[in-house]
């Protein structure tokens, strides 16, 4: 099983995480990116996981937001992870 520690794993999240930014920074909700993809917001939300990225998921990202693949590779200009739902075990009860 590969982990985080696994650098293969480590630049596929920061992939995920380049993908965000460059979305972000364009002013654009998950929603709308998703529109411009004609995907829906959950695959967005896997692509900047960092799952689901293939070659092909690449380049028409690369085209809708108007860069180059290998600009998706630049490293992000944050390591944050934006907050989002937390894991079911620290989740309160229903």
């Amino acid at each position: 099983m590969r982990t985080a520690a696994d650098p293969a794993v480590a630049q596929i999240q920061a992939v995920g995480r380049r993908i965000a930014e460059l979305r972000a920074g364009r002013g654009w909700t998950q929603d709308v990116f998703a529109e411009r993809l004609q995907v829906s917001v959950d695959y967005v939300q896997r692509l900047e996981r960092g799952s689901n990225l293939t070659i092909r998921s690449l380049v028409q990202i690369a085209d809708k937001l108007t860069v180059q693949v290998i600009d998706l590779f630049a490293a992000p200009t944050s390591t944050e992870r934006r907050a989002g739902r937390p894991p079911k075990a620290q989740r309160e009860p229903k």
